[in-house]
């Protein structure tokens, strides 16, 4: 796992770094300015393109210095540097990386709080003008430069974080934020470029490791992690040689109505692909025919309207309750008598995290390890209205903790909630997956997973991070626009045999 520290703990991690390596703090920046540029000069080889490089008077705009004097090393001729001092004070590794830049002939120039709008006639502009340690929305000049910057449409690379955009906590919606086409960031994403509200600002990120010390971050015990390939490989099981269907679980998915089976069948369908030795549908009589023709292996209970089923729920090993089940009162009560007379933990997505939105107090009566998977309306039906994705974060990390159960909340990083207060942020997936039914294929993979015995947390986990891994798959190998929820589903075995 990646740890996705605050900017607090970020200063903790370099101060050790460099209290401990041990490394002088300017021999530090160093390192990083030479993992920025190396990252920059693949991306970016043309060496006669014009490049500008906004500095600032701190740190930040001290890598700036750094960076320019670098890409000159490296041949890029056509680069000016602008130093932005809005203040009198600077740090002591700014000023000695402008010394070493005043060596060399790479025209510089200030610009003072008196003239905030330069003539600009690059093709790249580098911004390192503010870093993480910002703790306010920009205002005064610094608001002015920004905007008359973002005007000028050029390609903005930002050094570390872009200026005026917050590492963490509740980002302002009226923030004046210089827009970066690219972010190459220092060792790992910052939290907030992990949420909705980093689009309009962060086209794309990089992360550059640069050497901090690992062992210390991880000490530091950030409840906000992200899942790697890695992680998953070794939390896979390999299924062993006198395993039968018995091994791998029973799973019961109640899904879909007469006008909803597609969320049944893509549920049930995804549930089988994903490794349970045995699945059953409790799905309406008018469903049992397209059932039979999509997915053969699937079996069947068939439910009435009116009545609940017969349902023996200590047969399975898990219960998947909500994809196309509807809000009527029939769907009410199977819900209900789920919830009374099962003890393992049931998996709810759809129109059962409705219900639950609906009739609050059925939340107390989820099992331990129960896993919900809401979108971010259904989060907020559940919990609440939110003003922003990081007080979602907040309330996701309360309640999986409150209600002793897994929360997937799903997004771009989708992030799962785990009892034990940890927030895991999935870095697999692609747009090309933004289709109605992935949410189904999702729920029957964690499903599958809790069968196989997995924890409902590395059900999440690894169901999560599955689900994606396979679009990834299928875009990267097919070249597709889009992605259908049952290719995904179809693709999943294939995914997990890469990674045994």
């Amino acid at each position: 796992m990646i740890p996705l520290l605050t900017a607090l703990q970020t200063r903790k991690v370099d101060a050790y770094t460099i209290t401990h390596e041990p490394i002088a703090s300017i021999n530090l920046m160093e390192r990083a300015s030479k993992a920025f540029v190396s990252w920059f000069i693949n991306h970016f080889p043309d060496k006669k393109r014009n490049i500008s490089v906004y500095c600032g008077t701190g740190n930040n705009g001290g890598d700036g210095l750094a960076i320019a004097r670098l890409l000159h090393e490296h041949g890029y001729a056509q680069m000016n540097v602008k130093v932005v001092r809005f203040s009198e004070n600077e740090s002591g590794d700014f000023s000695e990386n402008l010394r070493r830049l005043q060596q060399l002939p790479v025209a510089l120039t200030e610009i003072s709080s008196h003239e905030v709008t330069p003539i600009e006639t690059c093709n790249i502009l580098i911004d390192a003008i503010l870093g993480s340690g910002l703790n306010k929305p920009l205002s005064g000049s610094y608001k002015q430069l920004v905007d008359y910057l973002n005007n000028l449409h050029k390609t903005v690379v930002a050094v570390d974080i872009p200026t005026g955009f917050d590492a963490d906590g509740e980002v302002d919606k009226d923030a004046t934020v210089l827009k970066a086409s690219l972010v190459i960031t220092f060792q790992q994403p910052k939290v907030n470029f992990l949420l909705p509200e980093s689009e309009p600002y962060i086209e794309c990120w990089e992360a550059v490791n640069i050497g901090l010390d690992e062992g210390f971050m991880a000490g530091l015990k950030s409840p906000y992690q992200m899942v790697e390939d890695k992680d998953i490989i070794t939390l896979l099981k390999p299924r062993a040689r006198f395993s039968h269907k018995g091994t791998f679980g029973h799973a019961l998915l109640i899904a879909g109505q007469a006008e909803t089976m597609g969320a049944a069948l893509l549920c049930s369908s995804a549930c089988v692909y994903a490794g349970a030795g045995l699945t059953t549908a409790c799905i309406p009589e008018s469903g049992l025919t397209a059932l039979n023709g999509y997915q053969a292996e699937v079996m069947a209970i068939v439910r009435g309207q009116g009545k609940l089923p017969h349902l023996q729920l200590d047969r399975f090993s898990v219960v998947a309750i909500g994809p196309g089940l509807g809000k009527d009162d029939d769907a009410l009560q199977l819900l209900r008598f789920v919830l009374a007379n099962y003890k393992k933990p049931v998996v709810v997505d759809a129109d059962g995290l409705n219900l639950l939105s609906a009739n609050p107090e059925l939340l107390e009566m989820l099992p331990a390890g129960s896993i919900l998977t809401p979108h971010l309306k259904e989060f907020d039906r559940l919990f609440g209205k939110h003003n922003n994705w990081w007080q979602r974060l907040q309330t996701l990390w309360k309640k999986a903790q409150e209600l002793k159960i897994c929360i997937v909340l799903k997004n771009a990083y989708t992030i799962t909630g785990t009892p034990d207060g940890m927030l895991y942020f999935n870095s697999s997936g692609n747009v090309a997956m933004a289709v109605g039914g992935m949410g189904d294929v999702l729920t029957g993979i964690i499903t599958a997973l809790v069968a196989q015995k997995y924890t409902p947390e590395q059900a999440c986990i690894i169901g999560v991070y599955l689900h994606g891994k396979a679009g990834d798959e299928l875009v990267l190998n097919n070249r597709l626009q889009v992605v259908l929820p049952g290719q995904v589903a179809a693709r999943v075995p294939a995914t997990v045999a890469k990674m045994l």
